[in-house]
């Protein structure tokens, strides 16, 4: 997949989490930002080919930002260190423009799926893997990356800019890519956009020949996973894709899948090795 149709997909994400309904942190408008951005056609953007996905969602906020008339960036990627040991980053410095303040936001690309083994509400969305999940990512914005830019090692950092801590708002950028059971699919979920959900996701036992023999699939780097599936050109049978399945599976990762039914109709899951 190009980086053109990585950047489209960045821009069409939505929100996780609301304003109205957000009680942890002040949410960044989003939607408001990317409405207006050019047609990814005519983007400039330098990005390594080896550059992992979080660092290319990092990119394309950026330029959002740049190319965008309410804000502007003072500062990005700032390493705060105590006595050389690094103690946390603070992602954008911004002003807006449009308001005359500026921002502290913290931007965050996730994807999770909803486990309902796993307590309840916010408690059962967890990465695909297990690794993490969206209550340990909103434990550390709030406990970690929101209070580091009030800590006495990032004052002289802010003074240098001729910035006061205490004159900054600070947001978070949370964009999420939902995954529920296929039994739920048609079920919504409280406390979350529930336009954040993009597909499914199942069991490796669940997923057959007798199920699934008749649709054509692929599997994407992550780099792509928030690439549109429709732009894909290269399709395999289940027979083809099943080895690449089992090859991550074994490795106790799970597979995002691409999966095309006919030519209107693609859908995303992942098969979980759990």
């Amino acid at each position: 997949m190009s980086l053109k149709h990585q950047y489209l997909g960045f821009t069409n994400s939505t929100s996780l989490l609301k304003s109205e309904t957000s009680s942890y942190f002040t949410i960044f408008n989003f939607e408001e930002l990317t409405k207006n951005t050019i047609h990814p056609e005519n983007i400039e953007i330098n990005i390594r080919e080896n550059e992992v996905l979080g660092k290319r969602v990092e990119h394309f906020f950026e330029y959002c930002i740049t190319i965008s008339k309410r804000f502007d960036i003072l500062a990005k990627n700032i390493q705060v260190f105590d006595d050389k040991i690094t103690i946390g980053e603070l992602d954008f410095i911004v002003k807006d423009l449009q308001q005359n303040k500026v921002l502290h936001i913290e931007l965050v690309c996730k994807f999770y799926v909803y486990d309902t083994t796993l307590g309840d509400g916010l408690e059962r969305w967890t990465g695909p893997n297990r690794k993490d999940s969206l209550l340990q990512k909103v434990k550390k914005l709030t406990l970690k990356q929101f209070p580091l830019l009030y800590k006495k090692e990032t004052k002289p950092i802010l003074e240098n800019l001729h910035l006061d801590s205490s004159k900054i708002d600070q947001q978070v950028c949370f964009i999420s890519y939902l995954f529920i059971p296929f039994i739920l699919k048609n079920d919504t979920f409280p406390f979350i956009n529930n336009k954040c959900i993009v597909g499914f996701w199942i069991k490796s036992n669940a997923f057959t020949i007798e199920e699934y023999g008749g649709s054509q699939f692929y599997l994407p780097q992550k780099k792509d996973w928030i690439s549109n599936p429709k732009y894909c050109t290269t399709w395999l049978s289940f027979e083809e894709i099943l080895p690449q399945i089992q090859s991550s599976l074994s490795q106790k990762k799970s597979p995002l899948l691409w999966m095309k039914e006919n030519e209107d109709s693609f859908i995303r899951f992942f098969v979980v090795w759990w």
